[in-house]
């Protein structure tokens, strides 16, 4: 599923008098506050469904594929995802 698809979704599922322009500013503002809390440290959690949070990868020495050679790989955030219970359960189903 891709944005617009949510934004799909949500209309179906809504009363015809919210409109797709309102449900995609929704949207747009949920992502927004989800990437400003993880921007400063913090965590987002939705229960039932899962939290997102930042970790830090440590730098580390990989390879390129095609040469062979020995490559330094910086240090860097990522976001990682862990399932709620409930939607653990969903998927399980």
């Amino acid at each position: 599923m891709n944005k617009n698809e949510l934004i799909d979704f949500i209309s179906k599922k809504t009363s015809s008098e919210v409109s797709k322009v309102l449900i995609t500013e929704i949207v747009d503002l949920a992502f927004q506050g989800i990437e400003a809390e993880l921007k400063n440290g913090g965590e987002a959690r939705f229960v039932g469904f899962g939290s997102f949070k930042v970790t830090r990868r440590k730098a580390s020495t990989g390879r390129n594929p095609r040469t062979g050679e020995t490559i330094k790989i910086s240090a860097s955030n990522r976001v990682k995802f862990t399932p709620g219970k409930e939607l653990k359960e969903a998927v399980n189903k």
